[in-house]
């Protein structure tokens, strides 16, 4: 599998992207088509979907009632609510859902093996908190990882800084994804572009059929 491109799905779940969202990132729903673009991309293409999803409880130390905004925020994202599904742009039809239990490397190797659809569920920024997302990337190695999602300057940036320290190449869709805060984005944004991120379109990506 290593000359595929695989999709990475940031967070793209209902209390991020839509207005009446716990979290919302302002202006994510208009998103919406082009991230199902996207997806429709990788279902037709036969690139894997790796989707990372918030899957919160109010004790997780993320949550707190007197957010900073910085490294804690508002209940979210909570395990069995509305919130926490996809939305239906970017929902995963049967994908192999991936908790906080650590698989064995060789049983997760053999799991992942044909599946087009992998769920990474998490508790904090980080989708390298999931105990199973490095063995994941490892048995996908793929030639190149494209990157769209919510928010930009949150969860995108701890999953793209993830995946430069572990030596893997990124496309981040510009288009398909939107930030929480403006000048955090900007930074973000500099950031990879020194780090050598390659920026794309969704109409780049789909172009590739």
């Amino acid at each position: 599998m290593s000359s595929r491109q695989v999709l990475w799905d940031v967070d793209t779940q209902v209390d991020f992207m839509l207005p009446d969202g716990k979290l919302y990132v302002p202006g994510a729903e208009q998103l919406a088509p082009a991230m199902g673009r996207l997806v429709s991309w990788a279902r037709a293409a036969g690139a894997v979907h790796v989707a990372s999803a918030d899957d919160h409880e109010l004790t997780d130390p993320e949550i707190s009632d007197a957010p900073d905004f910085t490294s804690t925020y508002p209940p979210h994202c909570l395990r069995g609510t509305r919130g926490a599904q996809r939305i239906p742009e970017t929902e995963q039809a049967d994908p192999l859902p991936l908790s906080h239990v650590a698989y064995p490397p060789r049983l997760l190797r053999e799991l992942v093996r044909g599946r087009r659809e992998l769920l990474l569920l998490k508790k904090s920024f980080d989708v390298f908190t999931n105990p199973n997302a490095d063995a994941v990337l490892e048995a996908l190695d793929p030639s190149e990882v494209i990157l769209f999602g919510v928010a930009t300057d949150v969860c995108d940036h701890a999953a793209i800084v993830g995946l430069l320290r572990r030596g893997r190449r990124v496309a981040f869709v510009e288009d398909a994804a939107r930030g929480l805060d403006e000048g955090r984005t900007r930074s973000c944004l500099a950031q990879w572009r020194d780090a050598g991120v390659r920026f794309t379109t969704v109409e780049a990506v789909v172009a590739t059929g």
